[in-house]
């Protein structure tokens, strides 16, 4: 039987960073959406003209910053469990 490959503890912040980065652009793409909505609706209602430029600084921004804070501190406990639970598996198999 062939030795099983201990896991890589350089992936670990590699995927971390990936996922959050990925979460991130996905967080500003929705907040941007619902944000040049909300800017619409709300200058439409009120009669005034609104930059759209607004929903990118105070809505769409803040709020991918935050998603990707909250998501590098998930995904970082995720991947360090992974690993951990993978490098005792490995040993488990290359011992017996």
């Amino acid at each position: 039987m062939a030795a099983v490959r201990k896991p890589r503890l350089i992936l670990v912040p590699l995927r971390a960073l990936l996922v959050t980065f990925i979460a991130g652009l996905l967080a500003f793409a929705v907040s941007l959406l619902f944000g040049i909505i909300g800017t619409i609706v709300y200058a439409r209602a009120s009669g005034k003209a609104m930059s759209l430029a607004f929903a990118y600084r105070m809505i769409a921004l803040p709020t991918a910053v935050g998603v990707a804070a909250v998501m590098l501190a998930i995904s970082v406990t995720m991947e360090i469990r992974q690993y951990r639970q993978n490098k005792a598996l490995a040993a488990i198999e290359n011992a017996g």
